[in-house]
């Protein structure tokens, strides 16, 4: 399989835990968010690990790092958190970096 099917696998997994962690603990923890986050944690994990068969170390991790921007995205629209300016540039860096990454 492709790298870039593992790198998928990593950044959305990756996405759906953080997203869930946060709201789940901002409703106290003890909620059914939490526990979920932990499958998608461990979903993570095994993607990476997949993605480690097929790629470099070094593709692989700043590869996964477009969870950063996918996250920041999201924590604005479904978290309704502030994002200032200079994280919407710190995530259109690392944007730029991933999309450096696949060319």
């Amino acid at each position: 399989m492709t790298p870039w099917f593992f790198v998928a696998g990593v950044v959305l997994s990756t996405v759906c835990a953080d997203l869930l962690q946060s709201h789940g603990m901002r409703r106290g923890g003890a909620n059914w968010k939490v526990p979920l986050s932990f499958v998608f944690l461990a979903t993570s994990f095994f993607s990476f690990t997949q993605l480690l068969t097929v790629a470099d170390l070094s593709f692989a991790v700043p590869a996964s790092a477009a969870s950063i921007v996918l996250e920041t995205i999201l924590a604005k629209l479904i978290l309704k958190e502030q994002v200032d300016l200079r994280r919407w540039i710190g995530a259109g860096l690392v944007a730029a970096g991933v999309f450096f990454l696949s060319h």
